[in-house]
Order: structure tokens, then C-alpha cells, then sequence
């Protein structure tokens, strides 16, 4: 395919599609790395001024940079799509590690209190966890993207400005089950709504132990209808054509959401204005 067609191509696309960002590079290092091949392979160059972008493309929740999992991405008019994103259903499995506290809640961050664990049953752990199930409170963490002043947290927090945190909101747990215990390590699935942390989800269930805890590993494994096994394309599949194929493959996963209907309805309307 000449780079003129691959570019048609490229700016023809739109919709929601997954990839699998890895650990280490934050959200929107994988989001600048993957718009950066796919306008390579185009031969198109990307404008400096954020208002006339080249390519429109956007994520739909951020994933930490010490996590790893499913991104969902929009390009085109899919970013409009985002949105529905943020709020729906997702699942992590989240790896915790007992006794000690980090001041980002995962193992990037200073320790900054070690408590003793060796009391802690997997019976403990397990009726605990019951505590964490369905519409819960909790305090996100300092280290995080939440924003203050228009400013996100954890840059402020890095840039030594005393940050006070945020109060405890409401959020939503589905599911939850322990599936390996081997202390101090602590394994769970969790399924979850939108705005959940799972660092803040494991230094409370430290705190309610009467210990400490902080997450070691973090997997999110599934985003709204894509999952990590089944959809999420690997950066050795960041092209025009596996984003294309994603894009027509997986639309049917989103029928149900009230954005991706209205965006079929345009897209009908504009195929018979141009007959």
C-alpha cells in the first residue's frame, strides 16, 4: 500500500479499539508511542498546536505507569466514545504484599512504615475482603491524576507542595475473590466500576489487618467489553492495518453503548449524502 493510501486510510479511521500497555511507560507515553508509529507508517507528520492534530486520538482511563493491562483508545470520532469508558466496568488482578506501606501505595514509591503480618490468616484475609464488597467509600491516592488547581496531584506532590487528600468518595466493587495467599504476598481478581483504586483498595485492607499493605503488581485485565486474552493488541501490532481489522472486529462489543449508535447513525447519514 503507497503511503498516500495508508495515509486515507489512517484518517478514515474511527472508533474504539484496546492495546496492552505494558509496565513501565505511563498511559499517555503508550498513547504518544503508538500515534507515533501509526503517523510514521503514514508518512504524516503531526502539528505542533494540540488544536489542529494530525490524528485524533485519546485513551479512556489511565493506567499507572508500575501497571499494566488493557487501554482502551479512541481514534477519530471514537474519542467522542471515551466517555463510556471512564464509568464502566473493569478488572484488575492485583498483586499485594503485606507489611509494607509506600507513599505511592505500590512498589515504585519510599517505604515509609513496615508493620509485622505474620498474625494474618487466609481466613483473615478472606472476611476482610467481604468488608470491600459492593458500594464502598474510599480515599484516592495522593499519587494519582486526580487534579487540584488543574494540576495533577502526584506532580504536586513531587514538586514538594503539600497536597492534602482528597475526601472519601463513593465506589462500587462487583466481585472480588482471593486466589493465592502465600504471605506476605496476597493475589485477588477484582472486578470494579469507575474512579476505584486498587492501591488504595490494598493499603486499606492492610490498615484493617492491623498491618500495613501495598500493591506489588497490578494487571488491569479487562476495560468496558475488551479483555487483555482476547482483544488488546501488543506494540508488536501497533499498525493502520491490526488498529483497522481491531476497529471492524470488535465494533459489535459496543452496540449496546449510546455514543457508538449515535456515531452509526452519522456515519449511515454521510454514506447517503455522498451518493
Amino acid at each position: 500500500m503507497a503511503a498516500a493510501e495508508k495515509a486515507g486510510r489512517l484518517l478514515s479511521l474511527n472508533g474504539l479499539f484496546p492495546i496492552h500497555k505494558p509496565k513501565g511507560p505511563t498511559s499517555a507515553q503508550s498513547l504518544n508511542e503508538l500515534k507515533r508509529k501509526l503517523l510514521g507508517e503514514a508518512g504524516l507528520k503531526e502539528y505542533g498546536k494540540r488544536r489542529r492534530q494530525t490524528l485524533k486520538i485519546g485513551h479512556g482511563g489511565t493506567l499507572d505507569c508500575s501497571a499494566s493491562g488493557v487501554l482502551v483508545v479512541g481514534i477519530g470520532d471514537g474519542t467522542k466514545m471515551l466517555g463510556t469508558m471512564l464509568g464502566g466496568s473493569k478488572k484488575y488482578t492485583a498483586i499485594g504484599e503485606l507489611g509494607k506501606g509506600t507513599d505511592t501505595l505500590d512498589a515504585l514509591g519510599a517505604v515509609t512504615e513496615e508493620k509485622p503480618y505474620d498474625h494474618i490468616t487466609r481466613e483473615d484475609l478472606e472476611k476482610a475482603l467481604k468488608s470491600f464488597t459492593g458500594d464502598i467509600m474510599q480515599v484516592p491516592p495522593l499519587f494519582s491524576a486526580l487534579k487540584k488547581d488543574g494540576k495533577r496531584l502526584s506532580c504536586l506532590v513531587r514538586e514538594g507542595v503539600e497536597v492534602e487528600e482528597k475526601p472519601a468518595r463513593p465506589v462500587t466493587v462487583y466481585g472480588m475473590t482471593l486466589t493465592d495467599f502465600q504471605p506476605p504476598l496476597f493475589t485477588l481478581d477484582i472486578e470494579c466500576g469507575g474512579g476505584f483504586y486498587v492501591r488504595s483498595l490494598v493499603r486499606d485492607i492492610g490498615k484493617a489487618l492491623s498491618s500495613c499493605a501495598s500493591v506489588k503488581e497490578l494487571t488491569r485485565t479487562k476495560q468496558g467489553p475488551f479483555t487483555l486474552e482476547d482483544h488488546a493488541l501488543g506494540e508488536d501490532s501497533w499498525n493502520i492495518e491490526r488498529v483497522a481489522q481491531s476497529l471492524q472486529e470488535y465494533s459489535h462489543l459496543l452496540q449496546g453503548e449510546p455514543e457508538a449508535k449515535r456515531l452509526k447513525t452519522e456515519e449511515s447519514q454521510q454514506k447517503k449524502d455522498g451518493e
